[in-house]
């Protein structure tokens, strides 16, 4: 295999596929990617046997085949050459010899036929879906996926297709983010799936905000095509709880809010929150909104807001940082809060359909 590909063209298409290369693994193919030189394209694949990412990209192919070569290691290379072509030479024993101006490396590669192939997606239920649209509800939703690997079926976003929408929901038991798409499909076609973590930041990284991605679903696998790139990955197995039984029913009070004011305010503030109380309280008045960090061994920290508030007087408490995860990933000026009192969580809405439950702190 013998071809030759602009610096910065080689190095984009590596930093696509390497963040799948697991740093831990026990099978050495695995840290490597699979280059495969074609009628004047390279495919570079990786897999980490739970999720794969292939992309193509033009180059000038001399000799076709294919090998496999240290991803990080290749990546590292390409990324320290001087703008050029770079031209790589892989002979029969799979030794790679690459050229780029007066620089030369020879690096050990492993033979493709070792390489696991990205799993076939054949019978699969396929969705067309915007990017712009799934790029958006997906930064409006991953920051809620669960880190706790206990609770493996937390460890994803839950994509239900139904009536005509996307939900994506994702939780981690004191929060809960939902976000909603319009896509059309035969009614056929409903399904709920749980796309796993990683296959959800490589997914965010793929996806632009023009033209459309197609979502591929089997029994045992999800993958999506955009851009030149093919992601696949195992889903995750199991029951997603009933998250609509969290989502509250009733409003008493509704707060519409100022977005970076009240992000700004809730930063500040929980700089004197400590990690073993991390809690900061909002208190409603009439027409303002107090938020309070107190804690004894530290200090206290207060900042007051207008806003368009009658109700009754109400105290609440919520963790800083799950308070502030919506308000940074939100497009929007303005955010609702919805509450019904002290012990019932909080609900942030915007104009599109989204939705952010948060569980309220006890206030000692």
């Amino acid at each position: 295999m013998k071809f030759s590909i602009a610096k910065e063209k080689l190095l984009e298409a590596l930093v696509t596929v390497q963040n799948v290369v697991s740093t831990r693994t026990t099978l050495p193919i695995l840290s490597n990617v699979l280059i495969r030189a074609e009628d004047g394209r390279l495919v570079l694949t990786t897999n980490d046997l739970d999720c794969g990412i292939s992309t193509s990209v033009e180059a000038q192919v001399e000799k076709t085949g294919g090998t496999t070569i240290p991803a990080r290691r290749l990546g590292g290379i390409v990324k320290e050459l001087p703008a050029s072509d770079v031209t790589i030479d892989v002979d029969s024993k799979n030794q790679a010899s690459l050229r780029c101006g007066q620089s030369f490396f020879k690096m050990m590669g492993i033979a493709e036929d070792e390489f696991p192939a990205l799993p076939k997606l054949d019978d699969a239920k396929t969705f067309t879906i915007k990017q712009k649209d799934l790029k958006d509800a997906l930064r409006k939703t991953a920051y809620a996926i669960s880190t706790d690997e206990t609770r493996y079926v937390l460890n994803g976003i839950l994509f239900t297709f139904k009536e005509n929408k996307l939900s994506l929901v994702a939780t981690d038991g004191r929060r809960l983010a939902l976000a909603e798409i319009e896509v059309e499909f035969p009614r056929s076609q409903e399904i709920d799936i749980i796309v796993p973590t990683k296959c959800v930041s490589e997914l965010q990284r793929l996806l632009t905000e023009v033209g459309e991605v197609k979502m591929m679903v089997t029994e045992n696998h999800v993958g999506f095509e955009a851009n030149n790139k093919t992601l696949v990955s195992k889903l995750i197995e199991g029951n997603y709880p009933n998250y609509k039984q969290v989502i509250p029913q009733e409003t008493r009070e509704r707060v519409t809010v100022e977005r970076e004011q009240l992000l700004a305010a809730v930063r500040r503030v929980s700089l004197l929150s400590s990690e073993k109380s991390n809690s900061i309280k909002l208190i409603f008045t009439k027409n303002n909104l107090e938020i309070v960090s107190n804690t004894p061994e530290v200090g206290e920290a207060h900042e007051s807001l207008a806003v368009n508030y009658k109700g009754k007087d109400m105290a609440i408490a919520f963790n800083p940082g799950f308070l502030q995860d919506p308000l940074r990933n939100l497009p929007d000026e303005e955010v609702h809060i919805d509450l019904i009192d002290e012990m019932s969580p909080g609900v942030i809405r915007i104009a599109t359909p989204f939705l952010y439950v948060l569980m309220p702190m006890r206030i000692s």
